[in-house]
C-alpha cells in the first residue's frame, strides 16, 4: 500500500478510516476507483465513451470526475460540445498515473480473472513433491503456453486453499473426504527410515533385527512437524505403535529434513524419491527394510465441476501420466 499520494503538491495519506480512500489535504477523501474513472475519461476523450467502457452510467463518470477535482483542487477536464479535452493539470495526472492503472489492472485480471483465459492455472503441494516430482514435470505445458502459479504449502492448508477457490487443484498426502472436493491417486511413495553413515555405523551390529523399536528411542527424531503424518505412519504400520513422542528437531521443509539427517542431527522417516541420490552416494543409510514397505499416498484434488474446463482438464491428466514414471 503507499505510504503517501503526492499530485502536483498535494500530499495526501493512504493511511485513513476509510478503506479504498486517500486522505487529501483539499477537501475530504479521494476514492482510488476514481482515478481509474479519470484514465478512462482521459483515453476515451468522453464521459459517456468512460461510462460505457467501465459498464457504469454517464452520470456517475460525471460524479467521480468531480469528486475527484474537488478533492484535488483541481479541474481535470473543460467540457466541450465533442467530450471533454484534459487541462493541464488533467494532463500532468494521466502522465503520472496512466501506468500504474495499467499495471494494476492486468495484476487484477490475471489474478482474480473468474476464468483461466484470465489468469494462470493455480496448482499446490507439499513443497518437496513439488520440487522433485512435479516441477521438472511441467516443461511442456509451458512450452505450449499454459501460465502456472504454484503454492508451496502443507495439505492441510492446500486442502481449504482448494474449498476457498484460491488454487484450481492440489496435491494431498491427505484424502480429502468433503463435499464439493473429488480426488484421483495421484502416486504412491515408499516411506524408508534413514540415518547418516556416522550415525548407522554407532549401532551395535544387529540391534535393530533383534530390538528395533527400543533401540531407535535411544536416537533423536527429525521430522517436519510435532504430529508429522508419515513418521505416524512407518511407526504403526512396523512397528504397531506410535511413534516417539517429542521429536529432537522440527523443521517446516522434508529437504531440510534430510539435509538435518545427513548431518547426523538425528534420524527421520522420508519419501524414498528424496532419498536415492544421497542413499546412492552412502551419505544416507536406510536403517530397516520392512517386508512391506509402508507407502504415503499423494491425491490429486480438484473442486467438483470443474474438470469440465478444458485446460484444469488438460493440466490433470497431464499430472497423472507423468506420476507413472515418478
Amino acid at each position: 500500500m503507499f505510504d503517501t499520494v503526492t499530485f502536483n503538491g498535494v500530499d495526501s495519506t493512504a493511511n485513513c478510516m476509510y478503506p479504498g480512500f486517500v486522505k487529501c489535504t483539499g477537501e475530504g477523501y479521494m476514492q482510488l476507483g476514481w482515478i481509474q474513472t479519470f484514465i478512462a475519461v482521459y483515453e476515451c476523450g468522453s464521459f459517456t465513451k468512460a461510462a460505457n467502457r467501465l459498464g457504469i452510467t454517464q452520470p456517475a463518470v460525471t460524479q467521480q470526475i468531480r469528486s475527484l477535482e474537488k478533492a484535488l483542487g483541481q479541474e481535470l477536464f473543460d467540457r466541450t460540445p465533442q467530450g471533454a479535452d484534459p487541462t493541464e493539470e488533467g494532463q500532468i495526472l494521466a502522465s503520472e498515473t496512466k501506468q500504474a492503472i495499467s499495471d494494476l489492472n492486468q495484476t487484477l485480471s490475471r489474478r482474480l480473472g473468474t476464468t483461466l483465459a484470465d489468469r494462470p492455472l493455480r496448482l499446490g503441494g507439499p513443497a518437496a513433491l513439488m520440487s522433485e516430482r512435479v516441477l521438472p514435470s511441467l516443461a511442456q505445458l509451458t512450452a505450449d503456453g499454459m501460465d502456472i502459479d504454484i503454492s508451496l504449502d502443507t495439505s492441510s492448508n492446500l486442502l481449504e486453499d482448494l474449498k476457498a477457490s484460491t488454487v484450481d487443484m492440489a496435491i494431498s498426502s491427505i484424502q480429502p473426504r468433503c463435499r464439493g472436493i473429488d480426488s484421483t491417486p495421484l502416486n504412491d511413495e515408499d516411506l524408508v527410515l534413514v540415518a547418516s553413515r556416522e550415525m548407522a555405523d554407532e549401532l551395535p551390529p544387529g540391534i535393530l533385527e533383534v530390538d528395533g523399536e527400543r533401540a531407535l528411542k535411544k536416537l533423536p527424531m527429525v521430522t517436519n512437524g510435532e504430529s508429522e503424518p508419515i513418521t505416524r505412519h512407518y511407526w504403526q504400520t512396523v512397528f504397531e505403535s506410535p511413534p516417539p513422542a517429542r521429536p529432537a528437531l522440527v523443521v517446516s521443509d522434508m529437504r531440510a529434513v534430510k539435509s538435518a539427517v545427513v548431518a547426523s542431527v538425528g534420524i527421520a522417516v522420508l519419501p524414498s524419491f528424496l532419498c536415492t541420490e544421497e542413499i546412492s552416494r552412502d551419505n544416507l543409510v536406510v536403517l530397516m527394510e520392512p517386508e512391506i514397505p509402508p507407502i504415503t499416498t499423494f491425491y490429486l484434488a480438484t473442486r467438483s465441476g470443474t474438470l469440465n474446463d478444458p485446460s484444469i482438464a488438460k493440466f490433470h491428466d497431464h499430472l497423472l501420466t507423468a506420476a507413472k514414471a515418478w
